[in-house]
């Protein structure tokens, strides 16, 4: 297949259409590294999906650890977290296996993936082409795999945990949510 054919066959990534489909190696067994990840093990659930630049830097473990630190507010929104990024899996583990004094992210409660072939990044509209890692770019997809919404950031610039569950909130009302809504507030009613 040549450069055209592939072009022509990429899915990228749309809200309000089915979120690209994906299967990477992952940390999900982090002694083994055998157990990959994919879009349909989450069938049925919440996903928040994640991509970040590199392993071993500066702003992304900060954000990772902050998710990390919140996966029970994600469960109890019936929600999954899954970051990625263009590392490898045992990339990952040797920054997972690294405490945080030590310029590492320590134990976490969720699984990094790795999109060593940059296939997913370009799927999901994140790939930086010149320098091959993936831009940070954040989307929710719903219980039904259908991108509800997605976000990418400078690369200087972490993103913030409690506004992804503020937004995960808002799509689980199902209704019309004003600009400033917070959890607990009426929608909107027409």
């Amino acid at each position: 297949m040549d450069d055209l054919d592939y072009l022509e066959e990429v899915q990228y990534a749309k809200v309000g259409e089915p979120a690209p489909d994906f299967e990477m190696p992952s940390t999900k067994n982090l002694k083994t590294l055998e157990e990959d990840v994919s879009l349909e093990e989450y069938h049925g659930k919440w996903l928040i999906f994640f991509f970040y630049p590199l392993d071993f830097t500066f702003v992304c473990p900060t954000e990772i650890t902050a998710f990390s630190d919140r996966i029970e507010d994600f469960r109890r929104l019936g929600a999954d977290v899954l970051g990625a990024s263009t590392d490898s899996k045992y990339t990952h583990r040797a920054w997972i296996n690294t405490p945080r004094d030590k310029g590492g992210i320590g134990q976490i409660n969720f699984p990094l993936a790795s999109d060593m072939t940059r296939r997913v990044s370009q799927d999901y509209g994140v790939l930086d082409e010149n320098q091959g890692v993936a831009q940070r770019g954040l989307f929710i997809i719903d219980p039904d795999g259908i991108l509800r919404y997605m976000v990418v950031h400078d690369q200087d610039v972490g993103r913030n945990v409690d506004e992804v569950l503020r937004v995960l909130q808002a799509l689980q009302t199902g209704g019309l949510c004003p600009a400033n809504w917070v959890p607990g507030q009426a929608t909107i009613q027409v």
